[in-house]
């Protein structure tokens, strides 16, 4: 059961806590801040205990420098306490936690962020990935659900979404995410768990109208960059149905070399407008070599 966060939940990031005890510095007694990440704006008190929020819940200035001192943490604050968002997977053995930026958290997995963080945020980095796919209707198949973002752009368009994700701690931890709560809300998405390479191979042939393929990298899963799973991407799109393909910074050399070698094997997979995204660190295609 994936869980969800309570009715009142406040997620603190070092951003939030500074502002906070910038305010306090000033001898202010309320203060506009977000209290979900990001999503939205809340008023809340403060005196010279510490802050209080809305329904009453409250935390001590000694936790907010706490948090201000961790920039790589989300901490929720619910009536049992206060405590950093992190989970276990007992998969890859490795912590997975929500790491703040200015827009959507990334998930930190064994100390590596899972999105694109560097002067761009996850959700504008989503956004961008449909933008480059066409923004599809029909339906859609999205290989790594991660936390959701593709899955929810993608649902803004698209009858249905169907997203797969081998970690079942990844979805653990999108339960504490505010910006993923569409994954677990919207109809329109529809969630499988287990490993992409082998849940494929029983979808039916010319079901999808796009693929959004956001792999983890090729060290920790090679298989989803094997010509063999792009046949079965390719036979899954319905006739000239596209592909997003994230590859990596192509202006790094193992990205630039990563991204020659994908656009050669999607090729020999059945592929033709294959087109290098720079801008989104990736390529599209379409399945243009069809009976």
């Amino acid at each position: 059961m994936v869980p969800l966060l309570e009715a009142g939940s406040v997620i603190l990031s070092h951003f939030t806590a500074e502002r906070l005890l910038a305010a306090q510095r000033r001898k202010l007694s309320e203060i506009d801040v977000s209290l979900d990440l990001n999503l939205s704006v809340s008023r809340v008190s403060l005196d010279a205990n510490g802050v209080e929020f809305d329904g009453g819940r409250r935390a001590s200035w000694e936790v907010v420098r706490k948090i201000a001192g961790s920039p790589n943490g989300c901490f929720l604050t619910e009536a049992a306490g206060v405590w950093r968002i992190q989970v276990f997977s007992s998969l890859t053995h490795r912590p997975c936690s929500l790491m703040p930026t200015t827009g959507a958290p990334t998930a930190l997995v064994a100390g590596f962020t899972m999105h694109r963080i560097k002067g761009i945020t996850p959700d504008v980095d989503a956004q961008r990935k449909l933008e480059a796919l066409g923004r599809p209707r029909g339906r859609v198949l999205d290989t790594s659900t991660g936390l959701g973002y593709t899955a929810i752009e993608a649902a803004r368009t698209a009858s249905e979404v169907v997203t797969i994700e081998l970690d079942p701690a990844m979805l653990e931890l999108a339960g504490y995410n505010p910006w993923s709560r569409e994954l677990f809300r919207n109809p329109r998405i529809t969630q499988r768990t287990g490993d992409s390479a082998r849940l494929v191979t029983e979808l039916e042939s010319s079901s999808f109208d796009a693929v959004l393929h956001d792999p983890p990298t090729f060290r920790l899963a090679g298989e989803l960059y094997s010509q063999a799973f792009y046949r079965e991407l390719q036979r899954l799109l319905v006739p000239e149905g596209r592909l997003f393909h994230y590859v990596g910074d192509p202006k790094s050399r193992h990205g630039g070399r990563l991204t020659r070698q994908v656009v050669r094997s999607l090729n020999q997979a059945g592929f033709g407008r294959i087109v290098p995204r720079p801008a989104t660190h990736g390529v599209t295609a379409a399945n243009s070599h069809h009976p």
